[in-house]
Parts: structure tokens; sequence; C-alpha cells
């Protein structure tokens, strides 16, 4: 059996605790359905999740589809159910997990692995920035790629997220001396990561002929700020300053947003453009990679980082 059949294998034993818990426990039914009568929630839930799962666990690639499609109709229906009154919020946190582990079991089921590499395509494929433009021109687009993401995804995302905690019912009551405290070491955090987050970029551009953005990613290996100490720096400070906003909105969802955020970075970017990074500069990054740990910093830099081309360029 794959790990997409099991996967559904499990969901489908979940589906039918829940539903046995939702019959026998008012605080489960409370939390996950609110007010929603949990009859007329069973009658389309139980054949197209539980039975669904269970067929798509005995190898049924049509009931796979189906019980996706409804996993995903169900989380966005509680979202908006949530939203409009204040109930369910735990439900739709499960539902969202159900979601994410159904979309990925469907993709091995249907193509027998995660095609991970469709992140970087289209806009986002990895491409070099044009090595003819000034020096001035990638620095002016790095200025923007931080105004842009930045404030989508340390301001944006984060408010929305805090606001449907606080509306979903999911936000613990904090004494004020803790929130006070958590602002405090919030803020600290998130100046620290934005300083390293500058610092990295301004590396990147100046040093590198291109942006961080892989879709216009430098054009020479760069080995000098941050970069010396830890291989990715610019995903470490957005990591950071993601639960550092976290703290700062006292939000313990924005907390495990930036930590889900980590590690889709990890298993899904980074294998990529290291790939294509070992494929443009060769023994050049596959010596960096030896020496330069990817996500802990070594202090003091290792002394052989030294005897790496600080700009190696493979044209």
């Amino acid at each position: 059996m794959s790990w997409g059949r099991r996967y559904y294998a499990l969901q489908a034993v979940g589906g039918v605790a829940w539903w046995l818990a939702v019959a026998t426990l008012p605080w489960v039914r409370t939390s996950t359905l609110g007010s929603l009568d949990p009859v007329l929630v069973a009658v389309f839930d139980v054949p197209l999740f539980v039975v669904g799962s269970a067929l798509a666990a005995a190898g049924v690639r049509a009931a796979a589809v189906v019980t996706t499609v409804w996993t995903a109709l169900v989380f966005g229906g509680l979202a908006v159910w949530a939203t409009v009154t204040g109930e369910a919020g735990w439900g739709v946190l499960v539902m969202l997990a159900a979601t994410v582990g159904s979309v990925l079991a469907l993709a091995l089921v249907l193509l027998g692995r995660v095609p991970t590499e469709w992140v970087t395509t289209g806009p986002l494929r990895i491409r070099p920035a044009d090595a003819d433009a000034p020096r001035s021109r990638h620095v002016a687009a790095t200025v923007l790629q931080i105004v842009v993401f930045w404030g989508l995804f340390l301001g944006v995302l984060p408010l929305v997220i805090a606001f449907a905690e606080h509306r979903w019912g999911l936000h613990p009551a904090l004494p004020t001396p803790l929130v006070t405290g958590l602002t405090v070491l919030g803020a600290v955090v998130l100046l620290a990561a934005s300083a390293l987050g500058i610092a990295s970029a301004a590396a990147m551009s100046t040093k590198g002929d291109g942006t961080p953005l892989p879709s216009a990613t430098a054009n020479r290996l760069v080995v000098a700020g941050p970069y010396r100490s830890v291989r990715n720096p610019m995903a470490l400070a957005g990591i950071t300053q993601g639960v550092a906003v976290g703290l700062l909105l006292s939000s313990w969802l924005v907390v495990v947003y930036a930590v889900a955020g980590s590690v889709v970075w990890n298993c899904i970017v980074r294998p990529l453009e290291e790939s294509d990074l070992e494929e443009r500069f060769g023994d050049d990054f596959r010596r960096y990679a030896d020496e330069v740990r990817c996500w802990v910093p070594r202090w003091p830099v290792p002394a052989r980082v030294g005897s790496v081309p600080l700009s190696a360029s493979r044209r």
C-alpha cells in the first residue's frame, strides 16, 4: 500500500472517531460544528469523507478525488461559517489539516509522488537575473521585493490569521503582563531578524548580480556577509520574523503559520534552489555546502569558507 493510500486509511479511521465523538461528547460537537445540525452534516460527510477515504485507501482513485474535493469544500464552508458566527473554530483547523493531507495523498495516489517542481514553474521558474543590468537595478528590485513580500507575508497574512484566531474563538485569554512581555520580545526579535534579512539581501544584490527572488536569482555564488555563516540567511530571517510577528500579536496561530512556512521552504523550495545552484556553480557550491550549514549559523566562520570564491560565476 502506498503512503497516499495509508493516509486515506488513517483519515477514514479519524473520521469515524470524530463522528463518534460528535455523537457522544457535547464539547466536541460544539467546538467543531458549533450550532450546525450534526445529522444534516453527517448525511453528506459520512459517505463523502469517511466512506470515500476508505475507498481511496482500497485503491479507488475516483474516490480519492471525490473525498479530497469534498474535504476542501467542507474546510471552505466551515471557515465561512466560523467567520460569520464565531463558532466551530476548531473544526476549521481540523479540516484545514485534513485538506492539506488529502491533497498530498491525492498527488501520491495519482502521480506516485508530490510534484514539488510545480512550485517553480511559470513566473516562479528559477532563472538568473539579467547579468548585464546595472547593480543599481538589482538593488532596486531587491528593495521592491522586500516591500512586497514582507508586507504580504509579515503584514497582511498574519493580521488575517490573527483576526481569524479571535473571531473563531481560538485565542486564549492571556494576562496583561504576559501580553506585554510577548510584545517586547517580539519587537526585539523582529528587529534582529529584519537586520539579518536586509544584510542578506544587500549581499545578494551587490555581490551576486541578482536578487533574493528565485525568478531573478543571482548570477554569482554569494559567500559574503551572512552567507559566510549560514546558507539560507534570508529564509532564516523570514521565518524568525514570522515568529516575531506572532509574538507581537500574541497569536499562536501566526507562530504556527511561520513554522509551517519553514517546513514548506525546507522540504520544497530549498532542494530546488540548491539543485539549481549545484548545476550552475558545481564544485564551488558543493565545497561551500560542505563547510556552511543550512539553517544553524556558525561563528566564527569556518576557515575553509574563505577558500570558496566570494563571487564565483558561471555563464
